[in-house]
């Protein structure tokens, strides 16, 4: 009997485990997921370039592109967390959080363009004037995005309430990610390189003050591409009306109250923990990259390709890392790709100034390939796990706060990466290393230390202890059912059925005595009327 050919929706459909029709199912999940051109995408040519930019090109210290970016994030750590609480409270027929993603469009356009270049400060030599310039666009550019990602990763739990269709979601959420990092890479190498891709891939000259009009040139033309995905992803997503919702006080001690409950729940705890962790680890490491490239490798001509080698490999992982949480469960990526990464932190200390010029490059590829291929593990499951953590918080106290909850992962990522970015500036300036002196040959055995110490130890100090707390987390796939299995059944019911060995499991998730959690008390009103 002849085999029938499988189409490609077919053969789609049985990857990604999707159910029923596949234009109903990928429809929402790409309107959704849109808005993470800008959000995944908008801070990566910043990771890559900024520091780098402010103190080759713009002339500031280490020192002093860290503490501009240690500003943002206490900034970050005041608006966050405000923004998360409104967002939870906004009572408007387009829902609770899509209207901030048009809220946001302006003013991050204003200060993307502003993170990269200063129309002119830097030619005057003045270092307060353009550590000011700076500050003033890094919080712009701070409080833009929180207004949008805050808000859109709350809507996550509301767009795709079930455990494995959260996973369909940022599945297509990684690959949109990847469109607006891969597209923001090419135009940052192009114009970098004059437009010039042998220039690009392996003669990439060192940045300096002469680059000011190519890094003006960057920031214009991504603020317009960062900019549509936000206004797409408000026309593309559904969200229920909260028009109707109770209005509830805001006041300074109710939102320490609500980041005090969320701290109860050991689940987030967890989460919390690993998460701190891997931005450590990728904090020191990329940050301290390009210093690394110039001035103990001499491969900054390298760059570029090393960076294609990088986002290839990540983006490989992303599939599999689908496919072993499809099969395995949500820690199996971070347990199995995980150890990866730590080899290929561990086999760059090995380079000094002189090691010879292809051993270098050989360790260099290596250790790109391993480290962006095995950290796209444990990242892939902490992205997961973040709107599990929302249910059980749910079973604690009884109530749906995505925003608050979301809050931590965007607050602090970008609060981490900013204090990591001052911890490496001050640390590096503290060995003695000057942007204006780059040669390898005019380093000193501290300088290069370090270098060494910020790129390779540390980093893989931090990606150990990330393994650690992955595979000390508590959930599973069964656990989450049952917890949303419980909840559904006590908004309906008013009560539950568990037995007392369900009952000390999800004592041990949550962190809390069964008889402290909403989920164990009587629903009131049921009482009343029973009475």
């Amino acid at each position: 009997m002849k085999k029938e050919r499988r189409t490609f929706s077919e053969w789609f459909k049985d990857i990604a485990g999707i159910e029923g029709d596949l234009k109903d199912t990928l429809k929402p999940a790409v309107g959704y997921t849109s808005g993470n051109i800008m959000l995944g995408g908008a801070g990566y040519p910043i990771s890559m370039y900024h520091q780098q930019y402010l103190t080759y090109v713009e002339g500031l210290s280490t020192k002093q592109a860290g503490l501009i970016s240690l500003i943002g994030g206490m900034w970050d750590a005041i608006t966050d967390p405000i923004m998360g609480i409104i967002s939870d409270h906004t009572r408007a027929k387009s829902g609770r959080h899509r209207r901030y993603l048009l809220i946001a469009v302006i003013p991050f356009m204003i200060a993307y363009i502003m993170k990269w270049t200063s129309f002119g400060i830097s030619d005057t030599g003045n270092t307060r004037n353009i550590m000011l310039w700076y500050i003033a666009g890094t919080l712009l550019y701070s409080t833009a995005f929180t207004i949008a990602s805050v808000p859109h990763t709350s809507m996550l739990p509301m767009v795709a309430p079930n455990y494995f269709q959260r996973t369909q979601f940022l599945f297509i959420e990684y690959l949109m990610n990847s469109v607006g990092q891969v597209t923001s890479f090419i135009l940052t190498a192009l114009i970098l390189s004059e437009f010039d891709v042998g220039t690009a891939l392996g003669s990439l000259p060192n940045p300096s003050h002469a680059d000011t009009n190519k890094y003006m040139l960057i920031g214009f033309i991504l603020a317009v591409f960062f900019a549509w995905p936000l206004v797409y992803c408000y026309f593309h997503t559904s969200e229920p009306s909260s028009k109707d919702m109770p209005k509830m006080p805001i006041n300074i001690k109710f939102i320490v109250s609500q980041y005090v409950k969320v701290f109860k729940n050991r689940a987030f705890r967890q989460y919390f923990l690993i998460s701190l962790c891997f931005m450590m680890c990728r904090g020191f490491y990329s940050i301290t990259d390009q210093y690394f490239m110039v001035s103990v490798a001499d491969k900054y001509s390298l760059f570029i390709s090393m960076t294609i080698v990088s986002g290839i490999s990540e983006f490989m992982g992303t599939p599999i890392n689908y496919m072993l949480i499809k099969k395995f469960g949500k820690q199996s990526c971070g347990k199995i790709l995980g150890p990866l990464m730590v080899v290929g932190l561990f086999i760059t200390s090995f380079i000094t100034p002189n090691t010879p010029s292809i051993i270098s490059t050989i360790i260099i590829v290596i250790s790109s390939i391993c480290y962006n291929f095995g950290f796209s593990g444990p990242d892939f499951f902490i992205v997961n796990i973040q709107p599990d953590v929302t249910d059980v918080d749910e079973m604690i106290t009884g109530e749906r706060r995505e925003g608050t909850i979301s809050t931590f992962y965007t607050l602090f990522r970008k609060m981490i990466n900013s204090f990591m970015a001052y911890i490496v500036g001050a640390s590096i300036d503290a060995f003695g290393y000057n942007p204006k002196i780059t040669a390898p040959s005019m380093q000193s055995a501290r300088t290069i230390w370090g270098l060494r110490l910020n790129f390779s130890i540390l980093p893989t100090i931090f990606a150990i202890i990330t393994l650690i707390t992955v595979w000390r987390y508590t959930m599973t796939k069964r656990d989450h059912e049952q917890i949303k299995a419980l909840i559904k059944q006590k908004h309906e019911q008013g009560e539950i059925d568990i037995d007392d060995e369900e009952k000390k499991r999800l004592e041990v998730i949550a962190g809390q005595k069964w008889e402290d959690m909403w989920i164990s008390k009587p629903d009131a009103s049921r009482l009343m009327t029973e009475v």
